[in-house]
């Protein structure tokens, strides 16, 4: 788990362990090593050994963003890796500390540029970290919209949504099964969505293309997680695997449990998988230019 505690990342990790669990008749643990958008994680999982005994929630970030957006990786999220199969996609959503935007009369994006473009630089933007999904997704708005804000990077979601609800933070662009329990108590006003479609979760949500006008039109950034593996791990382990995974996410409570979050199942082929890896890169490449996002 290439993130701290209290994601979307970790959540998803946290519901399929014991379901790897009850299919193999063995524990799995799930590690939290966060650091460097995921980068830590994913490079200790890429120079394990190849056995089937440790393995990686891996993201957009992990495996379609950082190869465009750092200038050194220590590992290749293409050839270091054995894809096995995609657990679930999330739309991202725009979420606002609830009581610092009642004071600035933010209640909805318009109502946020307008407030981001009177003072560059005074709107502070949490995420989960450099390169992963939930900056992209920052990044590409305010390349959008034609507004500044002060990116800070945290070591995952939770410590991110700590400090937005906290006060610390204006803004974030969280995978939704992370901030669904927040927006539900009140601490956070959701602005909208970032997929290209209102999420069954959020029916009443608009997307931030709907919500922001003719500079937003075409905006999605929305987010995965998948399992993989270390390159050379045998290919009967990956199928055995994917296989197990599927079954889990295709149970009523696991399903159900998903959807309530916001979060889609998946359950694809490990053939499958890798070539939606391989698009996410190539899509990816062209937000990180666009944006002319850098990490050293």
């Amino acid at each position: 788990m290439p993130f701290a505690p209290g994601g979307t990342t970790d959540i998803l990790a946290r519901a399929m362990a014991p379901e790897l669990s009850k299919a193999f008749g063995q524990s799995f643990v799930v590690e939290n090593r966060a650091g460097a958008g995921g980068n830590i994680g994913a490079d200790a999982v890429a120079k394990s050994a190849p056995d089937g005994h440790t393995l990686l929630m891996g993201t957009v970030g992990t495996h379609g963003i950082n190869k465009a957006l750092y200038s050194r990786l220590a590992f290749d999220p293409q050839k270091d890796f054995a894809p096995i199969t995609l657990v679930a996609g999330v739309p991202n959503v725009m979420v606002v500390n609830t009581e610092k935007a009642k004071a600035a009369g933010i209640n909805n994006v318009a109502d946020f540029i307008r407030a981001a473009k009177a003072s560059p630089g005074k709107f502070n933007m949490a995420s989960s970290g450099n390169g992963t999904s939930i900056h992209m997704a920052g990044e590409l708005f305010k390349t959008m919209s034609g507004t500044f804000m002060t990116h800070f990077p945290y070591g995952g979601s939770g410590p991110a949504l700590l400090a937005l609800v906290g006060g610390d933070m204006d803004v974030m662009f969280d995978n939704l099964p992370s901030s669904m329990q927040l927006i539900k108590s009140g601490k956070l006003r959701p602005l909208a969505v970032t997929s290209s479609q209102r999420s069954a979760a959020l029916p009443d949500v608009p997307t931030v293309e709907e919500a922001g006008g003719p500079a937003l039109k075409g905006f999605e950034a929305s987010s995965w997680f998948g399992l993989l593996a270390p390159a050379g791990t045998p290919p009967e382990t990956v199928s055995r695997i994917q296989q197990e995974v599927a079954k889990s996410l295709n149970t009523p409570a696991i399903k159900e449990k998903l959807l309530a979050q916001g979060a889609i199942p998946g359950g694809n082929t490990p053939q499958q998988f890798s070539a939606f890896i391989d698009a996410e890169h190539k899509k990816w490449a062209q937000v990180v230019k666009t944006s002319g996002a850098k990490v050293d």
